[in-house]
Formats: C-alpha cells, structure tokens, sequence
C-alpha cells in the first residue's frame, strides 16, 4: 500500500483543503496530515493552535465521510533551517512514499532530497485560501461558506473570529505606528 504525506498549516482548514486530502486519498491507500509550523498559534497568519488545527480537520473530514482509518494528522513544528526540515519531517512521521503539495518550498526541499513529490489540482484558488478566508473575517465577509461547516463552527468555538480580528487589527496599528 502506497502511504502519502499532505504538508499544510490550514490556518483554518477550507473547502481546498478538504478536496486536495480527497485528492490524494485516491493515490494513495493511507496519508499522513502534516500540520506545519506546528509552534505557532496567536499570531496574524498564523491564528490557530495546532491542537485546534488537528480538531477542525478530524471534524471536517468525519464529517465530509473521509474514513478516519485512512489518515493520520501529525503536529511539526518549523526547523530552524530549510535544509535539516525534510530530516525533521522524516523523524517525525512513519515512512511515506509520495508528498502531495502546492507550496514551491516545500515541493524543492523533497524534490531535493529524491522523493516523490506531486502537485494537488487546485480547487478554485482565487477563492480557496486561508488568507481569504482570515481576510474575510477581518472584513465581516462571508467566511463560512469557504470552509466546510464543521470547521465554521469550531471557529466560532474557539473564538476565532475575535482571534483574527484582534490580531489583524493590532498588526495593522503596528504598520501605521512603526
């Protein structure tokens, strides 16, 4: 059985996402969810913990009926450098055969070191991003509609929108005060 690996930091987890794990779950009997930049929460781009991270895509996909026997989300935080990440990756996750992203970094560095690496078809990506989706919370957009309705829920659970709101905010003051 051919194992994948889905490198992402699904700050939050949005329809995309959601249809590039449905995507690699048709190439690959099992797949490893890389929840990266794992030590990082609280932050303008970077406003979920991982243990929220993980929530919002166990609930997502059990609810998108993903069969839960078929994956695995895993916590990484960053390296300190680009070099040592993919050792790090390696000796944190069970052997996997194939990585399947669309960030160019993350692509080159297991390219690099001669693994398998494929591009996930993208779902609608001038819509389908995190950026959008924090933005359009900062903006008081519709937001929802851009993740499954699961993770719209624990959003608001977790006090997301205020989260990103008041970061969002406090970085903007920071740009015209700095």
């Amino acid at each position: 059985m051919r194992t994948g690996l889905y490198v992402g930091r699904f700050q939050p987890f949005h329809l995309g996402h959601l249809e590039a794990v449905r995507y690699a779950l048709k190439h690959v009997g099992y797949l490893y969810v890389v929840v990266g930049s794992a030590q990082k929460s609280h932050e303008r781009d970077n406003p979920f913990t991982a243990a929220e991270r993980i929530t919002m895509i166990k609930e997502a996909l059990d609810g998108n009926g993903v069969d839960p026997s078929k994956w695995m989300a895993i916590p990484i935080q960053d390296a300190d450098s680009h070099s040592l990440w993919v050792a790090s990756v390696e000796s944190m996750v069970p052997r996997f055969d194939v990585v399947f992203t669309n960030d160019s970094l993350t692509y080159l560095l297991f390219d690099e070191e001669g693994m398998e690496v494929r591009a996930v078809p993208f779902l609608d990506r001038s819509r389908y991003t995190a950026t959008n989706v924090r933005d359009r919370i900062l903006e008081r957009k519709d937001w929802e509609s851009l993740v499954p309705p699961q993770v719209a829920k624990l959003v608001v659970r977790f006090g997301g929108v205020e989260r990103v709101r008041a970061l969002m905010k406090k970085d903007i003051q920071g740009r015209k005060h700095g």
